[in-house]
């Protein structure tokens, strides 16, 4: 299945300014009963781009956070000439490590699932999340996945097996958008605005998430000059994550 809409990473995108207003007027997301929180990621930097403010705040608090990274991101840069797949995967899986160290959180648990094929797999990833979460179980544990609508058909897979897995262990589930920012608006059908909380960041967890972020080269910088090893996260796209807040569906 694909997810609609597709992304297009040389488009402009959204306006920020839209959106700001819009994550202005969200209630505010409210932490202070949490004890763990469990975040899944469908590719290394995923859970930095959605919810390193979030992790960084938590981890201040000495509140631990468990990292899943459902593949190892070997499809980012497909033909490109200067790494094969599994040179990229190696080469993420260890930004993935590094940003987890500039968040104060463990390395993240891989479970090496196909770069672009998790909705294939998506009845095995929720029992294996489910597995996780009733390990960890009882009151004050949250799992944060992507968002089911966020327009990748990774991202949504995610989202769709962590719903799984939480209504089967009584967790409670947080959904963070990643690409809903650069193609959605609060307006369209899709962003369900009455949903939506917001996570207002110190100063110390904006540091600490762009600290993560510059962790993954591999899709901030171009890999060669050739057209196939472009940035993923170009800069237009990587200001989208730099706000003084976070946005979570409930």
């Amino acid at each position: 299945m694909v997810a609609q809409p597709l992304i297009d990473t040389e488009a402009p995108g959204a306006c920020e300014g839209v959106w700001a207003q819009w994550r202005a007027s969200r209630p505010e997301l409210r932490i202070q009963d949490w004890r763990h929180l469990v975040v899944v990621a469908p590719h290394p930097d995923d859970e930095v781009l959605g919810a390193g403010g979030l992790i960084a705040l938590l981890r201040s608090a000495d509140i631990p956070v468990t990292l899943i990274a459902v593949t190892d991101g070997e499809a980012s840069h497909p033909g490109s000439p200067t790494y094969a797949p599994a040179e990229l995967a190696a080469l993420r899986i260890e930004e993935s490590q590094n940003a987890a160290y500039e968040l104060a959180t463990g390395a993240p648990m891989r479970l090496g699932m196909p770069d672009g094929g998790i909705a294939e797999q998506e009845t095995e990833l929720a029992d294996l999340l489910g597995y996780v979460l009733s390990r960890l179980g009882g009151p004050g544990v949250r799992c944060a996945a992507t968002w089911r609508h966020d327009g990748h058909p990774d991202h949504e897979a995610v989202g769709r097996a962590a719903a799984t897995a939480c209504g089967n262990t009584a967790t409670e589930l947080l959904e963070y958008p990643v690409w809903m920012w650069h193609w959605g608006a609060p307006q369209h059908p899709r962003v369900a605005s009455e949903s939506a909380y917001a996570l207002p960041l110190p100063p110390s967890a904006v540091a600490a998430k762009a600290r993560a972020m510059a962790q993954h080269r591999t899709q901030i910088r171009p890999l060669s000059d050739h057209r196939a090893d472009r940035p993923v996260l170009p800069t237009h796209i990587l200001q989208r994550f730099t706000a003084p807040d976070e946005v979570f569906f409930q």
